[in-house]
């Protein structure tokens, strides 16, 4: 094996979040930044934050509702057939 060739491993490296967690991992770097953390990430908290961009989330949840709206008028598949068949009949 060649030597010098791997980085240093610091076993005891300090990581800090922007929300002012500190915890200690094993890592190449000394010391690492980062943004988000398991402490303030909304996937483990539980809390949700909605980014929205120009009604993007109002645009979909009226989508949503419209969908489930003309999902509960459906008709049963017999009245379907009998009006396919009459729509069917007129165009001849």
């Amino acid at each position: 094996m060649k030597k010098d060739l791997h980085p240093k491993y610091y076993e005891k490296a300090e990581v800090t979040c922007a929300c002012g967690a500190k915890f200690i991992i094993g890592s190449t770097l000394e010391k690492i930044n980062v943004e988000i953390c398991s402490q303030c990430h909304p996937f483990y908290t539980g809390q949700t934050k909605i980014m929205d961009a120009a009604g993007r989330v109002q645009k979909f949840e009226e989508r949503l509702k419209k969908t489930a709206s003309l999902k509960s008028k459906k008709l049963p598949k017999a009245e379907k057939s009998k009006t396919k068949a009459a729509t069917k009949k007129q165009a001849k």
